[in-house]
């Protein structure tokens, strides 16, 4: 069982969509959680409506602080983008993932966004050997 973390400041959209794709595709291999460095307490109503579109109610997902997830040593923690927004937590392995935050797109450009992180989600499962 691997365990993953995604980080973003929020933990409303970038960070639960990658939430979302490494539960949809790491099933029983990964043990996965996302929070935010400074959360909003809800999940973007936009990240619901392109979750919703592939079939995924992300609606079950409440958007947590970094002080609600366990405090152990990831497989992996992946941050979305926040740079010095996002604290240090330990990680076997460490990746920015540099992604903008696409909470004021139109439609389009943010089923692009999930569509990327949709990708990455992928190869990371496979690199840790949880796909």
């Amino acid at each position: 069982m691997k365990r993953i973390l995604f980080v973003c400041v929020e933990n409303s959209c970038r960070s639960q969509m990658a939430e979302a794709f490494a539960r949809i595709y790491g099933k029983e291999k990964a043990d996965v959680n996302s929070a935010g460095s400074r959360p909003s307490g809800q999940i973007h109503p936009k990240a619901i409506e392109a979750m919703w579109e592939i079939g995924y109610d992300l609606t079950r997902h409440t958007s947590k602080s970094l002080k609600e997830v366990p405090d152990i040593e990831y497989d992996a923690v992946i941050t979305m983008g926040c740079g010095e927004a996002c604290p240090s937590v330990r990680g076997k392995r460490r990746e920015d993932w540099m992604i903008p935050d696409p909470k004021h797109l139109s439609p389009r450009p943010f089923r692009e966004i999930r569509n990327s992180i949709e990708r990455r989600v992928k190869d990371l499962l496979k690199e840790l050997g949880a796909l």
